[in-house]
């Protein structure tokens, strides 16, 4: 049993205190203590061991009245005690100050640490201990920087102070250099080994933020190892464990957090991490009891924070959003900051959003972004939240982010869609498509929901056997299979009684009656219905009525099935019908606007105008004046009410058109893109004659009609066409009519073709206006007004084609023709019975059927006429082609000539050639067969005197080369000829003599060969004639022989100068037969020509 002993003042004697029982009044001890002036430890002792018990109003009082004024001046040279009992003080009111939640009083608690801080450095500036309180107030108070300088003054004094090691590794752990302060731990765990459990706790912390989790386990173990009931170590390793995600690891961390709870239940950690589990398990009130608890024992700010988000959440899980909203708020407050803890700032945006404070859940889940740029679900917030503020660009591009950054999230998908769906319906259906690919594989079921929004959007686009599979698909199995055609079908069905018989369901019953299941459940109603309208885009009425049918056998009060089953008896043009189904469908609703505006609309197809009022003023009022449609047929009733040919009144038309024109703009007013109002306006703007105007409106109408499926509008088309028509601009006036036809009508509306031959008429295309008129008939035979229209055509026609100033018989005869077919067509008209309910009579008629033979009797005088004509033009035709023929005969024989004429010269050409070969190769043997040497020497002296008249030969025969040149051809047929083929002989000389001139060397030695050539045949008996030229004169018919054989062996050599070796030697020897020749030799020329 710990006690103290205070020695008795004047005597020996002392009083025993034993410090486990001390008394409750502080103010026994404290007589004591002064009575007897008792050390100051023993003061220090007393009131630390209050402290350890618990009583700390006992140790304030003890320590208070040691450090007062009193004491001071008694124990005036006592100063390490007096210090330690200020130190003391300062502690404990810089520990109140740091668990203190209130400001005021935070800052009260800090003030009196720091007054007593003060006081100690008054006794002692320098001790060390003073400086480490300081230092620890500082880090109380946040002041980091400053509590980091105050331990440095004491580790510059003395390095091994432990204390402010400890005090300088708690700074630079709350700045976050966990490396340094591990360091500062490890160095006081050296310098004091016996440090207690906290040390390792630090370094435990140090290595845990540094991410070393093992060795941050290993020095926790080590704190247990020391003291196993260490609650703080116990803790760690159970986030440490749970921190693994492992079924093990979560296992062994729930059993330290109960260890822990068990040896201190009032830890706030473990009572956090215990309520978090049973919030997952679902035990809520286990939840609640244990953070209330957490919350009593606590006043860490951190730590409070999540006891509020666990309590919090329990609410929110529940559908307490009042009280999980409050409790969201209470965690914000005690976090300092998101980055700290971020959870209650997103649950608070959540209960945010769920009661409707659009702007405050926006400004928390901002908040989470900041700290998580990249979380999805807070994008997928945000970007619900822009939708429902209008901001749909802002949430297109979060939701478009969500998907990015996670591309496996199948709802960020259908968020993007269902975002898209009413701006891009394209990048919606991609969307949609995407998160079916990814539910698909991941093996989860795909919502009904997102099969109709794909089957709907690909039926928008017009791709309608995809939106028949995805509806297919989405409905799965079921009576629809059967009734549609998918499997054989019980009983057969009469395609046209179930189109006419609307309403009979005596089929279902009988399929009842036999066991048959006809079921359809609830969540499949809009897909069936869907269904049925896309088979009803097809033009199969027959499966859109029994699926319309089958909704309304098993969903009797199913307004829409009933008007669709209307509009499939309206399109057949059984009013009747389409009446007594909307009578049915206002049986289920009396005051259902849609219903009441759709009777109204037939009430008028059957003419009964006041009726079709009453009823769309009582659709507009059961709307309250807020269905648009409602003002718009009554704007409708006004235009038609204008035009009534029986009331063509134009004060009242002109009233009509301006009371249309008002309800026209008020619901062009209360909704801008309505485009039956503004084709409305136009049209009344149109019978104004504004024609500009109207254009420009019925445009933007048709280009808005254009890009949906479901908005078919031929009006504006055919309003369109018919500004054209107005404006005279009949072109486009037909091209409009006939993309109309083609887009809408599939080209068999008679109307539509009407207007387009009227189009025709006006531009005086009478055939095209008769073909258009014979295509409406044969649609509508019953229309006499189309089979007049015909016969005024065909009257027009053949009036304008005999007034032409120039027609060809064919044309006359197709206008006798039509004018005999216009006849018929009056004459069938004449005979009908109600001529006057068409708007003709048979005086009219008649006036069409005279003129039409007045026509006749014309048209034979203009074809005799033509026929003449023809009959002259077809002879000048006839002349022309003779004289075209024998003009080609002509030219023909020419060419064959001129051909004829090539081909023998090229054959005379070839036969010189072969010529001179022959000559030549008898020249190479008579050199092989001359005599021996010894006679050149007797010959070389002969060609010495010989060689100046062999010279003289050779430029004598030139010359008369070239007289030759200008001579005639005997074969020449005019004079164009001869001149062309004697310019190319000259240009054929002078290339031949350009030839020569480079090898001058060459050909002189080649001329001496010649010359000793004549000697050796000579020597042998066969000398050449023309060696004797000089001596022997020849006679004249010699002379001729001689030019006429010789003639063929110049040309060759004159027009191929290269075409053999020996060319040189022929050239020599064609002038001395140019010699020979004498005046003759002009026949040479013309040979060679």
């Amino acid at each position: 049993m710990a006690c103290v002993y205070i020695p008795v003042q004047n005597s020996e004697e002392e009083v025993r205190v034993v410090l486990d029982q001390l008394p409750r009044d502080a103010s026994d001890i404290l007589d004591i203590l002064k009575a007897e002036q008792a050390p100051l430890d023993l003061w220090l002792i007393i009131a630390r061991e209050y402290f350890k018990q618990g009583k700390i109003e006992q140790f304030r009082q003890i320590l208070e009245e040691g450090s007062s004024p009193e004491i001071d001046e008694y124990y005036a040279d006592v100063r390490y005690e007096r210090i330690a009992i200020l130190n003391a003080l300062g502690a404990y009111y810089s520990h109140l100050g740091k668990i203190e939640t209130k400001q005021r009083e935070k800052e009260e608690h800090f003030i009196n640490a720091t007054k007593f801080y003060n006081k100690a450095s008054r006794i002692d500036m320098h001790e060390p201990s003073t400086w480490v309180g300081k230092g620890q107030l500082l880090l109380a108070k946040g002041e980091v920087e400053q509590a980091f300088s105050t331990f440095k003054i004491v580790l510059d004094g003395d390095r091994e102070n432990v204390p402010a090691l400890l005090g300088q590794a708690c700074v630079q752990f709350s700045r976050g250099r966990y490396s340094d302060s591990l360091e500062l731990y490890k160095r006081a765990l050296q310098v004091y080994p016996e440090c207690p459990g906290a040390v390792r706790l630090g370094i435990a912390q140090c290595r845990y933020k540094m991410g070393q989790f093992e060795k941050a386990k290993q020095a926790f173990r080590r704190v247990l190892q020391a003291n196993p009931e260490n609650v703080e170590a116990l803790v760690a390793l159970g986030i440490l464990d749970l921190q693994t995600n492992e079924a093990a690891g979560i296992r062994n961390g729930m059993e330290k957090m109960q260890r822990a709870f068990e040896i201190y239940p009032y830890c706030a950690m473990s009572l956090n991490y215990l309520a978090n589990h049973f919030f997952f398990t679902g035990q809520h009130f286990l939840v609640e009891q244990l953070t209330e608890t957490a919350l009593a024992v606590s006043n860490h700010g951190p730590t409070k924070s999540h006891s509020y988000y666990n309590l919090a959440r329990s609410y929110h899980s529940k559908g307490d959003y009042e009280k999980a909203g409050l409790y969201y708020m209470a965690a914000v407050k005690e976090s300092n900051k998101p980055q700290d803890f971020v959870l209650p700032y997103y649950g608070l945006g959540q209960v945010q959003l769920k009661l409707g404070d659009l702007k405050s859940s926006l400004s928390n889940f901002e908040k989470v972004l900041e700290v998580y740029p990249e979380n999805c679900e807070t994008l997928k917030a945000l970007g619900h939240i822009f939708v429902q503020l209008g901001q749909t660009e802002k949430a297109q591009e979060f939701l478009k982010k969500a998907a990015k950054i996670d591309p496996r999230d199948a709802q960020a998908f259908l968020d993007l869609g269902e975002l898209l769906i009413s701006t891009d319906a394209g990048a919606a259906l991609e969307a949609f498509r995407t998160a079916r690919g990814l539910l698909e594989k991941g093996h989860e079921e795909v919502p009904i929901e997102l099969l109709n929004n794909i089957g709907v959007l690909h039926f928008e686009r017009g791709e309608f056997e995809l939106a028949e599979r995805t509806f297919m698909d989405a409905l799965g199995d079921g009576i629809w299979r059967m009734l549609i055609g998918g499997k054989a079908q019980p009983y057969p069905i009469d395609a046209n009684a179930s189109i006419v018989q609307y309403k009979d369901m005596q089929f279902f019953h009988r399929l009842e009656g036999d066991g048959s299941s006809v079921e359809v459940p609830w969540n499949k109603i809009s897909i069936l219905f869907n269904l049925a309208r896309l088979f009803e885009q097809l033009h199969n009425f027959e499966g859109a009525s029994i699926l319309y049918r089958l909704i309304l056998f098993k969903y009797p009060d199913y307004m829409d099935a009933y008007l669709r089953l209307a509009a499939i008896a309206k399109a057949r043009n059984n009013i009747q019908m389409s009446i007594e189904l909307i009578a049915d469908a206002l049986k289920v609703d009396d005051k259902c606007p849609n219903a009441l505006l759709m009777l109204g609309d037939l009430e008028l197809k059957n003419d009964d105008w006041v009726k079709a009022k009453d009823t769309f003023k009582a659709a507009k009022d059961a709307s309250e004046g807020q269905d648009s449609y409602a003002t718009l047929c009554l704007g409708n009733w006004n235009y038609f009410a204008a035009l009534r040919s029986e009331k063509r009144a134009p004060k009242l038309e002109a009233t009509h058109l301006e009371k249309s024109k008002e309800l026209y703009t008020k619901v062009l007013t209360d909704r801008n893109s309505n485009l039956y109002a503004a084709n409305g306006a136009g049209v009344v703007t149109a019978e104004k004659g504004q024609f500009d105007v109207s254009k420009e409106l019925f445009s933007q109408v048709q280009e808005a009609a254009s890009g949906s499926v479901f908005v078919q509008m031929p009006d504006v088309w055919i309003n369109l066409a018919h500004v054209h028509f107005a404006q005279g601009s009949f072109p486009s006036a037909v091209k409009m009519y006939q993309n109309c036809l083609r887009k809408f009508y599939y080209g068999t509306d008679s109307q539509v073709l009407l207007y387009l031959a009227r189009t025709y008429y006006e531009a005086e295309q009478w055939q095209d206006c008769k073909k258009t008129l014979l295509r409406a008939i044969h649609l509508a035979p019953s229309n006499y007004t189309l089979k007049f229209d015909a016969g005024v055509a065909m009257q027009k026609f053949s009036a304008s084609t005999l007034q032409k100033p120039k027609r060809t018989v064919d044309e006359v005869r197709a206008t006798v023709a039509e004018l005999k077919n216009a006849v018929r067509m009056f004459g069938q008209l004449s005979v009908a019975s109600n001529l006057h309910f068409h708007g003709f009579d048979e005086k009219k008629i008649d006036t069409h059927v005279s003129y039409c033979k007045h026509l006749l009797e014309a048209a034979k005088v203009h074809c005799e006429a033509a026929e003449r004509e023809e009959e002259q033009n077809r002879q000048r035709i006839e002349l022309a082609r003779q004289v075209t023929l024998a003009e080609e005969a002509r030219r023909k024989a020419e060419e064959q000539r001129k051909y004829q004429m090539e081909k023998r010269k090229q054959e005379d050409e070839l036969k010189k050639v072969m010529q001179q070969e022959e000559h030549l190769e008898r020249i190479k043997e008579q050199w092989k067969s001359s005599t021996p040497a010894t006679k050149r020497k007797d010959r070389s002296q002969f060609e010495d005197e010989e060689g100046g008249h062999s010279e003289k030969r050779r430029k004598k025969g030139g010359k008369r080369r070239k007289k030759d040149k200008g001579s005639k051809s005997r074969y020449e047929t005019d004079e164009v000829e001869a001149d062309v083929m004697d310019d190319q002989e000259e240009m054929e000389d002078e290339d031949a003599n350009m030839s020569y001139r480079e090898p001058s060397n060459q050909i002189n030695h080649q001329g001496d060969q010649g010359e000793e050539a004549q000697d050796l045949l000579a020597a042998a008996g066969l000398e050449d004639s023309d060696a004797e030229d000089d001596m022997v004169p020849p006679s004249n018919s010699n002379r001729r022989r001689r030019a006429w054989s010789e003639s063929e062996d110049d040309e060759p050599q004159q027009r191929q100068p290269q075409s053999s070796p020996n060319g040189d030697n022929s050239a020599e020897m064609q002038l001395s037969d140019g010699e020979v020749g004498g005046e003759d030799g002009s026949l040479n020329a013309d040979e060679d020509d």
